[in-house]
């Protein structure tokens, strides 16, 4: 599964307040994409994940065995509840963004390129949050540790698919075509009239997917 949240305006009387939209993807057996569900609510803590889960296993979501996503928690929390045996991984661009927001501008590039080298080694991401905080960047470091179990599960995955579940890219492109088709709107008069055009939206993309290419190639095949 791939998961995300993106943000709009809604109008409330004579105010605007933000509202998530929470989207859940997956990957088949047969390794082709499919939109899964999506939701409008008021934020994407802990409990609104944990009843986008809920909705998916009680319309016969079964065999899920990786959820990626960003490093929210409450993501990580309603996942470990509602997927027992399922692993989590941290996308690994999110990572280094978290990362990044603790170190100075003059040495950003040298900590992009160490991370690149690193992530796929347990070790080498140790190494590196080590040095971080050898060199006073400790708050980079405690970053590096924290996500170092879900940063690696990955690997546990043939390592033809490794490129394309350890980040939310996928994710990342339909928010982004969320956006472009929702920007002409600015504002929604209510949470109805978001979900009927992001559900049009996402309608669209999962046809392309189904119709289209595998995004990933299976083994038995």
């Amino acid at each position: 599964l791939f998961v995300d949240a993106s943000y709009y305006k809604i109008r409330d009387g004579a105010r605007y307040v933000t509202k998530a939209v929470l989207v859940v993807a997956g990957v088949r057996e047969d390794g082709y994409r499919e939109i899964l569900g999506a939701r409008v609510t008021d934020c994407e803590n802990e409990e609104f994940w944990s009843g986008m889960f809920e909705e998916l296993n009680e319309r016969g979501l079964t065999g899920v065995q990786l959820v990626v996503s960003d490093g929210h928690t409450g993501i990580q929390k309603a996942a470990e509840a509602a997927f027992l045996g399922a692993s989590w991984q941290m996308c690994q661009v999110h990572c280094t963004r978290a990362v990044l927001r603790n170190i100075p501008r003059k040495h950003q590039k040298e900590v992009v390129e160490g991370l690149k080298e690193a992530y796929g080694s347990e070790q080498r991401l140790q190494d590196l949050a080590d040095d971080l905080n050898a060199r006073g960047y400790r708050k980079a470091a405690n970053t590096i540790e924290r996500f170092l179990p879900g940063l690696m599960s990955y690997t546990a995955f043939p390592k033809q698919h490794g490129k394309r579940i350890r980040t939310t890219n996928l994710m990342e492109r339909v928010n982004k075509e969320l956006k472009r088709r929702t920007k002409v709107v600015g504002a929604f008069p209510n949470e109805e009239a978001l979900l009927r055009l992001v559900g049009s939206i996402l309608m669209d993309i999962n046809e392309e997917w189904v119709t289209g290419r595998r995004y990933l190639t299976m083994e038995k095949e």
